[in-house]
């Protein structure tokens, strides 16, 4: 009897010892025991490698998804041209080459007119009202449709503020000077400008210093202090113009393969929505920070003239902003369902800003001056 309690005993000892081997199991069924897979992804970005702010932003979500993961979310990040064209990386996403791209969607207007909405709009929303649109008011939801027909799936990753209207080789005192300008700008902003008599012309981030020092271009514009200061534009060009009417509240995109997307399990799909939300936030609190000091620097040590776009020209420049945004639609239902959304939500946020944000800092220059 007791040889026999000792047999069962040894018997249900190995049993354990049998259920904890489950650990060492590589397949992906999602046991809390079992080895889970790990997943290893390429990130191109139409931006140089490390560049400050913008640049940085797919360094910070790869990071962040490899912590949250606990490491079975491993994402490799290629700046521009590593392994993908600066401009190409929306097709290598969507073609599945590679599973993840950085940019910015007005970069795809040829491709995609209306994803121009998801980047930014002359004159259109600031920073905190384009999250508000995108996370609140629908336009992620429309932005997600629009993309699936890509083979696309979108998130906001990354927002600078309101950009500097650009650099320009001669003074802009009215729209006559504008006129035959060659100017590297991008989306919806370069239409309008072209319609004032400007040629546009899109560029990536790593070709503007030297196609502005060498005259192939007469004006660019590209962010703001803190990243014109790391280009050096401020070498190329004297006369710095604000403000940026033509990108207000550019939005940034982080953009995935939809196979891949639907090949993670659902916890770390939840990972990289929330390590891309993460991002997109903390992007707008550090250009908030670094571009006062950088501009600082551009005008009390390297000279550079500060200058203030004449009001008249800015009313022209609105006056044909409007008409171009919305001819963006044409025949299509989805693109002008998301006009419809953007317009909507437009006229409320900024009603509503008139009584508040811009009430306050009307209110607190006043005092300020008064008060010097």
């Amino acid at each position: 009897m007791k040889s026999l309690i000792t047999l069962l005993l040894f018997s249900a000892l190995a049993l354990l010892g049998c259920g904890d081997s489950g650990n060492v199991d590589s397949d992906n069924t999602g046991g809390a025991m079992q080895e889970q897979q790990v997943y290893k992804w390429r990130l191109v970005t139409t931006w140089p490698k490390n560049l400050p702010g913008v640049g940085l932003v797919p360094e910070r979500i790869a990071k962040l998804a490899d912590t949250m993961s606990n490491g079975r979310l491993r994402i490799t990040v290629y700046g521009a041209g590593e392994i993908v064209p600066a401009l190409g990386i929306f097709d290598a996403v969507s073609l599945g080459n590679v599973e993840m791209g950085h940019g910015a969607a007005y970069y795809w207007k040829g491709k995609v007119p209306a994803a121009q909405f998801f980047a930014t709009v002359p004159f259109g929303l600031t920073a905190q009202e384009m999250n508000g649109w995108l996370h609140y008011g629908g336009g992620l939801e429309l932005w997600e449709e629009l993309y699936a027909n890509y083979n696309l799936v979108p998130f906001a990753a990354g927002n600078t503020g309101v950009q500097m209207a650009g650099w320009f080789n001669r003074e802009i005192n009215s729209l006559d000077d504008l006129r035959g300008l060659k100017m590297r700008i991008p989306g919806l902003g370069g239409e309008v400008l072209e319609s004032a008599g400007v040629t546009a012309v899109n560029l990536p981030g790593g070709e503007i210093f030297t196609s502005l020092q060498t005259g192939v271009i007469d004006a660019t514009d590209w962010i703001g202090p803190y990243n014109d200061l790391a280009f050096g534009l401020h070498q190329a060009a004297n006369y710095y113009y604000y403000p940026g009417w033509h990108e207000p509240g550019p939005s940034l995109e982080l953009i995935v393969n939809k196979e891949a997307f639907n090949s993670l399990p659902p916890d770390l799909k939840e990972i990289l929505r929330t390590a891309t939300r993460r991002a997109n936030e903390d992007s707008l609190s550090e250009y908030t920070t670094r571009n006062n000091s950088a501009l600082k620097e551009l005008v009390e040590e390297h000279g550079v003239q500060l200058r203030r776009l004449p009001d008249d020209v800015l009313d022209e420049l609105y006056k044909i902003s409007i008409d171009r945004v919305a001819e963006i639609p044409g025949d299509d239902p989805l693109a002008q369902r998301i006009y419809e959304s953007y317009r909507a939500y437009y006229d409320q946020v900024v009603d509503y800003h008139e009584l508040t944000e811009r009430a306050y800092i009307n209110a607190r220059a006043k005092v300020i001056e008064s008060n010097p």
